[in-house]
């Protein structure tokens, strides 16, 4: 189960982009997100007129490793670590740590 999904608000812990918030929005692969506004870079593009494409500088968001962000809580306003918790239903259910509520799914 992975602890952050599409559709969280995270904040960065590490690198350039620290202390920005922004919400997934593409898991890359196990360990690497696409967020929304962070890490983002110049591309430089050629036109291609078959496509329909003009060229130019396109910033574009490139994945960031999972270890570097944390999802965060809107009760406390910081960073907070995630935890799975069994019900008595048997479904496993993505908690806040810190106090111990179930993060609503996106």
């Amino acid at each position: 189960m992975n602890k952050i999904r599409k559709g969280d608000e995270v904040i960065v812990l590490a690198g350039r982009d620290k202390g920005k918030r922004g919400t997934v929005s593409l898991r890359k692969d196990d360990s690497h997100l696409v967020i929304d506004g962070i890490n983002l870079v110049k591309k430089h593009t050629k036109p291609n007129p078959l496509k329909g494409t003009t060229g130019g500088i396109v910033e574009k968001a490139m994945p960031i490793h999972q270890s570097n962000v944390a999802i965060f809580n809107g009760a406390t306003g910081k960073a907070d670590r995630v935890g799975i918790k069994l019900q008595a239903d048997g479904t496993r259910v993505r908690v806040y740590k810190s106090s111990g509520d179930e993060i609503k799914a996106a």
